[in-house]
């Protein structure tokens, strides 16, 4: 965004001038929208610059740009990227190879991020693409509280993939996580105060 033109760099003849409060003044001219400004000790300033004629209005530029820029700020501190995590399985994997991963899937979904889940098929196992779909059904269910299934199971040559995403938004789920350690850290200090009370 380009910085608006503001007192005496508004050089046209005149202007539709827009006081402090929201008011319209009308169009007026541009020495007088300037003296107005300078009785009010506030500052005129180009919002409008492609109407005809352009748009101006009384306010404290300082204060308007810190506001802007705090602003700007804050949506930047909210926005948080989704990141795109693999998790890659064995058509014949371990039971307790399979809780590892699916930890790992729930821990991703609960920070906010996707998961791809890769089913990757040997030899013979090819032919027995449903084994596959079972064990990526299985996982879908087994986290359908954190996710939901974004992207249906697909073959795609020896692979198997499949597209989990988080049922929470990622700043949702930061926020909430910096909660929950808040949260922790005070029922320590309560118990640390406890501890040396008794």
């Amino acid at each position: 965004m380009s910085e608006p033109r503001i007192n005496d760099r508004i050089r046209v003849s005149e202007v539709r001038l827009v006081g402090p409060g929201g008011e319209q003044v009308g169009v007026v001219r541009v020495e007088d929208a300037l003296r107005l400004a300078q009785e009010a000790d506030l500052d005129l300033v180009e919002v409008a610059p492609n109407a005809r004629p352009p748009v101006c209005k009384l306010m404290d530029y300082g204060k308007y740009k810190y506001e802007a820029d705090m602003k700007a700020r804050d949506a930047r501190r909210n926005q948080a990227n989704t990141v795109l995590k693999e998790i890659r399985f064995r058509l014949k994997i371990d039971p307790h190879d399979y809780g590892t991963k699916k930890g790992h899937v729930e821990r991703f979904l609960a920070g906010g991020d996707k998961v791809k889940v890769m089913i990757m098929f040997r030899g013979r196992e090819q032919s027995r693409p449903e084994m596959g779909m079972r064990l990526l059904e299985r996982l879908a269910e087994d986290v359908a509280e954190l996710g939901h299934v974004e992207s249906v199971p697909r073959q795609d040559g020896r692979n198997m993939t499949m597209v989990l995403g988080p049922n929470k938004k990622k700043s949702e789920a930061r926020n909430e996580q910096r909660r929950r350690s808040r949260q922790a850290s005070e029922d320590a200090g309560d118990t640390g105060d406890a501890a040396t009370a008794g």
